[in-house]
């Protein structure tokens, strides 16, 4: 009986092992996260952790697997996936950065939104292992990830000032794009397109930081290409305090034009557009 027991734990000791040499840093804590709440928050988390998936298959695939020598082909390639995987995914948020900026304006609890932040990282961490093995057994390229060379920015000072304008753009794009416009009977598909195409534009006009435009896709590469969490302040700076300051940066330009609150305070200044509707009424 003893000899058995000890085989037995000399095979658990195996797959131990083997399962933790095979699993990403920080994924399990990521899993664990979804029950928080007694389970009341697993439909995001789910969501969250297949969009990003998704996400990820279909947006970095352009230029790697498909259109390699068509920009425009890449492009086009690039908004249908922006699309396939909200749709298929359930719509998650898939960014921390705008997680953060729903909770700013009181469109989640910090619960969720704490949930919602793993999935998605629990998603990245998934997803770059994945799509390598997959590369792999295909014979296509490897794909890529958002980084930044620390040599001369050992701060990610410009690296994180291009991060700050392009969630903040990005926040703006999401606010008017699905709160301020109404594009009818084919509102969705018009506004991911849309969406899709700004996110494209900003890949490309803000670059110093690979971009990312995501924390989540910042972090989740870097420990794919290197197995470890990033050691260096920098890639705090760049990847998660720039854009979480432009999330609550734009949250607070939202609520000076729309109304509403920021982390539950009433703003000093706006609502912008409930003026402009007053002063139109009375100009009738």
């Amino acid at each position: 009986a003893c000899i058995m027991i000890m085989v037995l734990f000399t095979l658990l000791s195996s797959l131990f092992k083997q399962a933790y040499d095979i699993t990403p840093p920080g994924l399990v804590t990521c899993l664990a996260c979804a029950y928080i709440g007694s389970g009341r928050y697993f439909a995001a988390y789910r969501h969250e952790f297949i969009g990003t998936l998704l996400m990820i298959g279909f947006t970095f695939s352009p230029g790697k697997w498909i259109g390699q020598d068509a920009l425009m082909v890449a492009w086009i390639a690039h908004v249908c996936g922006v699309v396939a995987s909200d749709k298929l995914g359930g719509g998650p948020h898939v960014n921390p950065a705008v997680t953060v900026s729903m909770y700013a304006l009181g469109k989640c609890s910090y619960t969720e939104g704490f949930v919602r932040i793993m999935g998605a990282m629990a998603g990245g961490l998934v997803a770059f292992p994945l799509y390598s093995v997959l590369a792999d057994n295909l014979g296509l390229t490897q794909l890529g990830g958002p980084e930044f060379s620390s040599k001369g920015d050992e701060d990610g000072v410009a690296a994180g000032f291009s991060e700050f304008w392009a969630t903040t753009l990005l926040m703006i794009m999401i606010y008017v794009l699905n709160w301020e416009l109404n594009f009818g009977k084919y509102h969705y598909w018009i506004k991911q397109t849309l969406t899709a195409l700004g996110i494209r534009y900003l890949i490309e006009t803000f670059p110093l930081a690979g971009p990312a435009i995501n924390p989540m896709l910042g972090t989740t590469w870097y420990i794919f290409a290197n197995g470890a969490f990033p050691d260096e302040i920098g890639h705090y700076f760049t990847y998660w305090v720039c854009p979480f300051a432009a999330a609550v940066f734009a949250s607070c330009l939202y609520a000076v034009y729309a109304g509403g609150t920021v982390f539950g305070q009433k703003l000093p200044l706006g609502p912008v557009k409930g003026d402009a509707v007053s002063s139109s009424k009375k100009n009738k």
